[in-house]
């Protein structure tokens, strides 16, 4: 019988995150279900060392087997999971349709590339239509209804542009056939970039990360954390922040991170003396920060790749300084608000060794260096992936308590699929939305929209690409939401701003994951409520304010892609880190209202605009930032009394 966390944690992903409503008792289906889980991982395995199959056939190979899985697994409605004590007959039907549409690709490849000339048959057409229908009906089960309404509307627009009266955004509109067959058969659609960068990369990505979850890797993040910070000031609020910072380097999950982690660091929180609502935004933020930390980066880095032409290697360098000031923000805000309520740190009896830690379990860091290492000196992504799993499956060979039995391995490879089932095929969906952007040259109607809104203005035209990514971000996945604001708003900045064309891409893609802790959509904070037991709302407000790098730093970014590492050299990074840093404490400590002592209301707006001009890469400004900044500082240590006794001073 499970106990009430458990319980509670399982309650609480099946609510906010869709991926989690599936079926668990499913009879004689669970060796089906199994067989087809192993066998895509496999396939995986095989094309990622050998690789000789055309990448349009691998796509439906990964797309195909994915959506049989998805209608064995998950029920049309949520909630049906735990009534049914097996699969109904219909969903056993869906499965097959839906592998068999898909693997009609794969079957008559060659008959079907001819028809691109000649023209496809009837049943050509049928069978795309059924594709992009099953493909829908299996994204609304496992990612949910807001991307499907997405897609849905664009592909109306498709077909409809030629009834919309203003000029920007109509187009002659596509008949049914043409449209269904150029989604489902051509690169522009569903089997476009993203499903086939999913293919080659983030299913074995994805797969590392079960195999380093299965080494007990996130306990041993955890414990990492406590030994580093756990004694200094606020330590547990300050564990939970490196500890989520550790485990995002191998999973894009916020709902999942924070629900994970969150069930052993929020309790600890609120134990040592922080209110709810800050335990439950403290997790929250910090996990869904684990989207931007390289090397996973929440899948959709391998997309940036592709749609830039750079290496991975370049996409990991340019992320490591903002992850990094995103991070360091919320850690600093952590301390501050732990200096307000006076919360100090645990015990060193009630902490691990980080000695003996590192000593015992040290090793288990070796597949992220395998694969940061082998990114690094220049081999493919594909190749990185398959030697860090197979360095994390040598590493849980060493402890008997991780080794993999074949139980166990057939587990581990049945759930490298079911991790990727969400990805797949919210991917494949956002090629829908891509292609139809492409084929209506909808990209460049927003782009003039954009350009005509902000008058020619950089900064409004971030600000409305901001505004539409957090919009689309609430009801698509990180990657998702990439694909669609990379392949319509990005070229807009890159084009008509001169913006460099990696600070336009980072752009969107800090802003599609700031929307998981942004109100009043902000799942990742909701679902660290419900382990705090706080106000959800509430705890979205004080995440966003914890996070507040996520916010500010993209637009320093696009100014100065510096922050990204173009046109760097050593010394101006130094200062520009330095500068930058301190611009993060500044500003952490004006959404806190703590300095030195508890702020005055005037001096938390100077602190916040010292902080922002801080952060700007420029020696004029960031020398203005930092004698502001001492000037507070000062003020507050000669008057060390004097902020706190005012109601106006309180933190918000």
């Amino acid at each position: 019988m499970k106990d009430n966390k458990e319980i509670d944690v399982k309650e609480i992903l099946e609510k906010y995150d869709k991926e989690s409503n599936f079926r668990e008792n499913i009879g004689k289906w669970a060796w089906i279900v199994t067989f087809l889980g192993v066998a895509l991982t496999a396939f995986h395995l095989y094309m990622g060392y050998f690789g000789n199959l055309p990448s349009q056939q691998q796509g439906a190979v990964h797309l195909g087997t994915a959506l049989g899985i998805i209608f064995l697994l998950f029920p049309a409605k949520s909630g049906l999971q735990k009534i049914q004590k097996t699969i109904p007959w219909y969903d056993v039907l869906l499965a097959f349709f839906a592998m068999y549409v898909t693997y009609h690709k794969v079957i008559f490849f060659d008959s079907i590339l001819e028809s691109r000339i000649a023209g496809y048959s009837m049943p050509d057409t049928i069978i795309s239509i059924l594709g992009i229908l099953l493909l829908l009906e299996a994204t609304r089960r496992t990612v949910g209804l807001p991307i499907v309404i997405v897609a849905s509307v664009t592909i109306l627009y498709a077909l409809f542009g030629n009834f919309i009266p203003t000029q920007i955004l109509s187009h002659p509109g596509f008949a049914v056939d043409r449209l269904a067959t150029d989604l489902w058969y051509k690169e522009s659609g569903v089997f476009g970039t993203p499903i086939q960068i999913s293919a080659k990369f983030i299913f074995l990505f994805l797969f590392f990360g079960v195999v380093l979850v299965h080494t007990k890797i996130g306990k041993f993040f955890n414990d990492l954390a406590f030994a580093l910070t756990g004694r200094y000031t606020g330590g547990t609020a300050k564990a939970a922040v490196a500890a989520s910072a550790l485990q995002g380097m191998v999973s894009g999950s916020s709902v999942g991170n924070t629900v994970a982690s969150g069930s052993f660091t929020i309790p600890m929180m609120k134990k040592a003396g922080f209110k709810p609502e800050f335990a439950a935004a403290t997790e929250a933020s910090a996990s869904t920060g684990g989207q931007i930390m390289p090397p996973v980066m929440g899948a959709a880095a391998f997309i940036m790749m592709e749609y830039l032409g750079v290496s991975y290697a370049t996409i990991m360098i340019a992320a490591a300084v903002p992850a990094v000031l995103y991070f360091t923000g919320i850690f600093i805000g952590t301390h501050f608000e732990a200096k307000r309520l006076g919360i100090v740190g645990l015990p060193k009896s009630e902490l691990p060794s980080f000695r003996k830690l590192m000593f015992k379990y040290g090793y288990m860091l070796l597949p992220l260096a395998v694969v940061i290492g082998t990114v690094m000196i220049g081999f493919t992504p594909q190749r990185a992936a398959l030697l860090g799993i197979l360095s994390a499956f040598l590493v849980s060979l060493i402890r008997k308590e991780s080794r993999l039995g074949f139980k166990q391995t057939i587990h581990v490879l049945e759930q490298g699929a079911r991790v990727a089932l969400p990805v797949i095929a919210a991917v494949a969906t956002a090629g829908i939305i891509a292609g139809v952007v492409s084929i209506t040259g909808l990209g460049s109607k927003f782009a003039s929209g954009i350009i005509a809104l902000s008058s020619g203005h950089l900064f409004l035209a971030l600000f409305f690409t901001m505004i539409a990514c957090l919009i689309l971000g609430m009801g698509l996945p990180t990657t998702a939401n990439y694909v669609v604001t990379a392949t319509i708003a990005a070229p807009a900045l890159i084009n008509e701003f001169g913006v460099a064309p990696i600070a336009a891409h980072m752009f969107v893609f800090y802003f599609g994951i700031a929307a998981d802790i942004t109100p009043p959509v902000c799942l990742a904070a909701y679902a660290g409520a419900g382990i705090a037991r706080a106000n959800p709302f509430k705890s979205g407000v004080i995440a966003v304010k914890l996070a507040i790098a996520a916010f500010i730093i993209p637009y320093i970014f696009v100014y100065d892609s510096i922050l990204v590492l173009v046109d760097v050299t050593p010394i101006r990074l130094v200062i520009t880190l330095a500068t930058a840093l301190l611009g993060m404490i500044a500003v952490s400590s004006a959404v806190i209202g703590y300095f030195a002592r508890n702020s005055y209301f005037w001096e938390r707006v100077i602190l916040f605009m010292a902080g922002i001009i801080l952060i700007v890469p420029n020696i004029v400004s960031s020398t203005i930032g930092l004698v502001l900044v001492l000037v507070i500082w000062y003020i507050q240590k000669r008057h060390k009394d004097g902020g706190g006794n005012m109601s106006m001073n309180v933190p918000v």
